[in-house]
């Protein structure tokens, strides 16, 4: 597919910091990407060079085979032909939702504008509010008014800047769900800055991991999720339980059973992950003994159980201790004190070298 905007080789200082490390990222006609990290990793630094709101140091911006940013070229934000979403919404408080609309279409007359106006507005569901002013909306609205606002001028590409989080949680998911179907019914290349995985998975066709100014890791919400390099990635894309031990015999011998080692060499030390929903708790049958773990608490997440767990190891004088989770679907609430017995899914297991952990 033919790249729309081109992030090549782009880095950026702030006072001797380097926030933004060699990034490099291609984005596609329709396409979805979401740059994706925690706070400070430079993801929203990377969305206002591209946008031309913070100037290139090092690199360069293509749209198309367009170059709009390189060391000492600078197009102008409103010359780019992009639609921002800012995470405030940035919408004028003194012009109507219409007005807001319709201000980046001055080309066009001005009843035209307002038909485009009311058009986009429709498109998003808030046409009856076309003459009130955003003091007068919801949150939810107001994000609502942004996006036809960013769409009025077609443009070919559109940025995102955590466009969710003043949102709580059941208006979340109504609004990302509308929005991810205007911005494939638009077409245009869309970047989304967030640091929720749920919400990158969500909606993105491909998500870019960021740590420390760099991208770590790039694929699609499935292969980053089954498929992370690092312990960071997995670890990023929901809770995991961990343990970091030595190799023997091309295995690491942790609490809770022996786990493959994979490429990591004997004596070398590597951390093994599984996520909660892959440790899976039985009733602890009289003959069986290897592997249980004692229930601490258990609470009902709606869908889901999650259970705290106590599991000891090690012979008796240095027994150590450790505390994992379990979640297990549907109701499955054991008492406090109950012994269980500890299985894995080996398909939510990853191992490490340790120095990724």
């Amino acid at each position: 597919m033919t790249s729309v905007l081109r992030l090549e080789g782009v880095s950026h200082q702030f006072d001797g910091v380097r926030v933004v490390d060699d990034l490099t990222l291609d984005i596609a006609e329709g396409e979805v990407v979401c740059l994706l990290g925690p706070s400070g990793c430079g993801k929203t630094t990377a969305l206002r060079i591209a946008a031309g709101l913070e100037p290139l140091q090092t690199g360069r911006i293509l749209m198309g085979d367009t170059e709009v940013a390189a060391p000492g070229r600078q197009v102008p934000p409103e010359q780019r032909g992009i639609g921002l979403v800012f995470q405030d919404y940035a919408l004028f408080p003194h012009l109507s939702v219409a007005d807001n609309v319709a201000f980046g279409l001055s080309a066009l007359p001005k009843p035209v504008r307002r038909e485009k106006a009311l058009t986009e507005l429709r498109r998003v569901g808030m046409d009856s509010a076309a003459d009130k002013f955003p003091h007068e909306l919801s949150g939810g609205q107001q994000q609502r008014v942004a996006l036809a606002r960013a769409l009025a001028p077609n443009p070919r590409i559109i940025l995102l800047d955590e466009p969710y989080s003043g949102l709580d949680t059941a208006l979340r998911a109504q609004v990302r769900d509308d929005v991810l179907h205007l911005l494939k019914e638009s077409g245009a290349a869309t970047l989304m800055v967030t640091h929720d995985p749920e919400e990158a998975m969500f909606m993105a066709d491909r998500i870019a991991v960021m740590r420390d100014g760099r991208i770590v890791q790039e694929g699609s919400p499935h292969s980053l999720y089954c498929y992370p390099n690092s312990a960071f990635v997995a670890g990023f894309f929901g809770e995991v339980n961990a343990f970091t031990g030595p190799v023997s015999g091309g295995q690491v011998e942790t609490p809770i059973g022996p786990v493959a080692a994979g490429s990591i060499p004997d004596g070398a030390r590597a951390t093994m992950v599984i996520r909660p929903e892959g440790l899976r708790v039985t009733t602890l049958q009289a003959d069986q003994s290897d592997y249980t773990a004692l229930v601490m608490q258990s609470r009902l997440l709606g869908r889901s159980s999650l259970i705290h767990l106590h599991v000891e190891s090690g012979e008796t004088g240095s027994t150590k201790e450790w505390h994992f989770h379990s979640r297990m679907p549907g109701i499955f609430l054991p008492e406090a004190g109950t012994r269980l017995r500890i299985e894995f899914d080996r398909g939510q297991i990853f191992v490490f070298p340790a120095q990724e952990g």
